[in-house]
């Protein structure tokens, strides 16, 4: 086994990782659930490589994720940050009085749990119970808590991202930004983040918790980092990856650097804060990383990608759900148990780790790679699986070109839970034949493609919002169409197949070239309007020209003509 540690930073993120999380904890249900699908029981997923074995101090054995999160403080909602297996720190009480004056005393109420959280609370407490009483016990109470009364309840009133999330934390997992609330305004550009990350003893803190995780692993394989990229959390995420870079040095890190859709800027300030900001955080990101996979579409509702589902840009609750399902996907490779003696190649195929990947998507030589991630959501592949298994592929990261022909273009792709017909799966070996005819009658063919494949589907735990069309079967199936607007939840939909591919491709070059050409003509251009605001955010010329330098040698790296950043220009 090789273990991953995950991290995430900022509240977006860990939406996305909200999801991711109970994704897993659907899996390891079904796994062992006897009316589970099959396809559940023998799914061939080394759940040991994200989640670590514990106890908490009554001896009660624990698996949880191992996982560091960062957000704001108070961004929790009900859940303590020392999560729910361990218990809250006693508190200490103070006597000593040194103040005579008025005191003026103000005190937050704390967070109700929500009907979900308070479902999970009162199935836990009669598992108890029933465990206490040698499954003897009867419950005396009769508040049971509807399935659909909680699914109306996440779709009206999700705030926090653990509003939803169905998962037990490590009491080193979740760690606030103390002294930074919700909501702050300013808190909006790389920058912020950098110095909140090295003010008192944070930084400090931060990298005893990652130290926690990774010094208990026998054979570490990498860190998968979710970072919310659109303000002060790049910052803190960038200068995390730089003491991570200094400590362990070689330690692979895949960087998904996420942004919720609709943002917008109502002022020329805030579009040009934004667009240094953008081009300053994706170059600092980029170069403390392995791989970085830019994700988030400013409307996702009207991509392609959602062409079955129901989304609203504004719901936070909707769009992680859509971005955590083909993060799930993509990274499945990395915790595929390998064949051996005893397993066969006919329910899974294809593990990856860190490296792999990285080295796969490398082409000839490119180094801190910049990949695209596109997906099936679901991969409805009923009928003909030759011709729909690429076509049903759409991008969810921003900016990119479509229909570009790269000769050296390399790509890792994932199917896990295809249908060929009705309710049928399709076995590793028809789905590898379907995908290796696909691109025998394609116009642009990679140079080098990996797939990884699983009869296993995605599982539709009951925290995810109701975002599926009418068109959407109980196992992701493809329905005769609908004149229905209405949406379909967990309930109605079980699971569903996924397609997802990560591509290193020149169609990422327009969003790295939009950031390499703000940066020089807001920072780098004599009398750039930025200027003066970079200064105030601390990166003087030379920095500037160092940011710019590592834009330009990431679209050198797929366009060796582009020639966008000479000397002349930065005069």
């Amino acid at each position: 086994m090789k273990e991953i540690v995950s991290i995430q930073v900022g509240d977006y993120a860990n939406f996305l990782g909200s999801h991711f999380w109970n994704f897993q904890d659907e899996l390891l249900g079904l796994a062992d659930s006897p009316d589970a699908d099959p396809a559940f029981k023998k799914h061939n997923f080394d759940m040991d490589a994200i989640y670590r074995i514990g106890e908490t101090h009554q001896g009660i054995q624990t698996y949880t994720p191992r996982l560091l999160s960062i957000g704001f403080q108070g961004s929790l909602g009900s859940v303590s940050s020392r999560g729910t297996l361990y218990g809250e720190r006693a508190s200490v009480k103070q006597d000593v009085n040194t103040w005579n004056g008025h005191v003026a005393r103000e005190e937050s109420k704390p967070v109700k749990k929500n009907l979900f959280l308070q479902s999970l609370y009162e199935e836990e407490q009669e598992t108890t119970a029933v465990v206490n009483s040698g499954n003897n016990w009867e419950n005396p109470s009769n508040s049971e808590i509807q399935d659909k009364d909680i699914v109306k309840c996440l779709e009206n009133g999700v705030q926090y991202w653990t509003d939803f999330s169905k998962v037990h934390y490590h009491h080193q997992s979740l760690y606030e930004l103390n002294g930074m609330w919700m909501d702050v305004e300013n808190f909006n550009h790389y920058a912020t983040g950098r110095d909140v990350f090295s003010e008192g003893f944070r930084g400090e803190e931060i990298n005893e918790r990652l130290r926690f995780f990774i010094e208990e692993c026998d054979h570490v394989q990498g860190v998968q980092l979710v970072v919310d990229d659109h303000g002060g959390f790049a910052g803190v995420a960038g200068e995390f990856l730089e003491n991570i870079a200094d400590d362990y040095s070689n330690l692979p890190v895949l960087l998904f650097s996420v942004r919720r859709p609709g943002l917008k800027v109502s002022n020329t300030l805030q579009k040009l804060s934004r667009s240094l900001h953008d081009a300053v955080s994706f170059s600092r990101l980029s170069a403390y990383c392995k791989l970085i996979i830019p994700i988030g579409l400013p409307s996702l509702s009207s991509s392609k990608a959602s062409r079955y589902l129901r989304i609203k840009d504004e719901n936070l609750y909707h769009t992680s759900a859509i971005y955590a399902s083909a993060f799930h996907s993509v990274s499945l490779p990395l915790r595929m148990e390998p064949l051996g003696p005893t397993k066969t190649s006919n329910d899974a195929s294809g593990p990856l780790d860190m490296n792999e990947i990285a080295h796969l998507l490398a082409g000839q030589g490119r180094q801190n790679i910049v990949a695209t991630l596109d997906a099936a959501i679901p991969a409805s592949f009923s009928g003909n699986l030759i011709n729909q298994c690429l076509d049903k592929l759409h991008p969810l990261t921003p900016e990119t070109a479509e229909d570009v022909e790269d000769s050296q273009a390399t790509e890792c792709m994932v199917v896990h839970g295809a249908l060929k017909s009705g309710l049928q799966r399709a076995s590793v070996s028809e789905v590898q034949e379907a995908v290796q005819a696909a691109y025998e009658n394609a116009v642009a063919i990679p140079r080098f493609s990996h797939l990884s494949v699983s009869q296993c589907p995605l599982p539709i735990p009951l925290p995810f919002p109701s975002i599926f069309g009418s068109t959407i079967g109980q196992h992701g199936e493809l329905l005769p169409s609908s004149s229905s607007s209405e949406s379909r939840s967990p309930l109605d939909v079980h699971s569903i197949p996924m397609a997802a591919r990560l591509r290193s491709s020149r169609s990422i070059l327009p969003f790295l070239e939009n950031r390499l050409t703000n940066l020089r003509k807001y920072g780098l251009n004599q009398g750039a309007a930025g200027s003066e605001l970079l200064r105030s955010w601390g990166f003087e010329r030379d920095d500037v020209v160092d940011i710019g330098e590592t834009l330009s040698k990431l679209v050198s790296t797929l366009d060796p003509h582009s020639g966008m950043l000479s000397d002349s220009d930065s005069d």
